[in-house]
């Protein structure tokens, strides 16, 4: 294998990266070519230094018609986000910040996110847990965040989907000011990891993934995330306000919630854990 490193300047075949080499931090966007190619053979690496956001620029690319495989990372974005518009903030260096553009087309979008949350965890740390339906965690502290988005493309009629995977993961520590609780980071448990090595761990298995999603759906991940479930028998508040235990993920991905009233398969809501006592 390569070991080509990116910093700025020209890239290789597939490879494209724009600015210069921003707080010293260096991409492995050669060698994230070279493991994704048997799995997704057009994909092009970017790394730029700012951007606003990445998954906001691979959408406005795709509604104009801008549909190809692409793994774009910022180095800093001036207005990230996360699930229901939250804002992710960073500054260069202390976290990771890409999103991974491709057309998909399973028969059922049900999981996805929780399939690419499983891919992630499992990359990178047997700690890591998985908090449905878009979190991970480490010690009950968000470690990074999964935000999906899709377009439409393709002539009227034969309109296909694109999808950008957005993935937010705190690397270093950080202040935890207006914050409940401190967030989590991966150097807790990788102290030397940088942004560029925790991108190589992840990149290509989460390609695969979503090919097997693609092709399987949620199915061959229900076990893993239920394997790593942060909310597994725990107290829950949804966001109707309705109280109960949660008791894992069923087949399509849902939160299964056992309430006074009986099981619950929540598709869509914020979940919250009850504090003890």
């Amino acid at each position: 294998m390569s070991t080509d490193w990116l910093a700025g300047g020209a890239g290789a075949p597939g490879v494209a990266t724009a600015g210069a080499r921003a707080g010293g931090s260096v991409w492995p966007a050669a060698l994230i070519r070279e493991a994704v190619a048997p799995l997704l053979a057009d994909l092009t690496v970017e790394v730029v230094p700012e951007v606003a956001s990445t998954n906001s620029e691979l959408m406005q690319r795709a509604r104009v018609g801008r549909a190809e495989a692409v793994l774009l990372v910022a180095e800093h974005q001036t207005a990230g986000r996360g699930r229901l518009g939250r804002g992710w903030t960073s500054r260069a260096g202390d976290s990771l910040t890409f999103s991974l553009g491709l057309p998909l087309a399973p028969a059922d979008w049900s999981g996805l996110s929780l399939a690419v949350g499983v891919s992630l965890a499992e990359s990178l740390h047997p700690r890591i847990q998985l908090k449905w339906p878009n979190d991970l965690w480490l010690a009950d502290r968000k470690l990074a965040g999964v935000l999906i988005e899709t377009a439409s493309f393709g002539a009227a009629g034969a309109s296909r989907r694109y999808v950008v995977i957005g993935i937010g993961i705190n690397i270093s520590p950080r202040d935890a000011g207006g914050l409940s609780v401190p967030p989590a980071a991966l150097q807790e448990l990788l102290p030397a990891v940088s942004p560029g090595e925790a991108l190589l761990r992840v990149a290509a298995p989460l390609v695969q993934a979503v090919r097997v999603f693609e092709a399987s759906g949620f199915a061959p991940f229900q076990a893993r995330f239920n394997a790593r479930d942060a909310l597994r028998d725990r107290a829950v508040v949804l966001s109707d306000g309705t109280a109960g235990v949660a008791r894992g993920i069923g087949e399509a991905g849902a939160l299964l919630v056992h309430t006074a009233g009986g099981t619950q398969s929540v598709t869509s809501a914020e979940v919250s854990v009850r504090p003890a006592g």
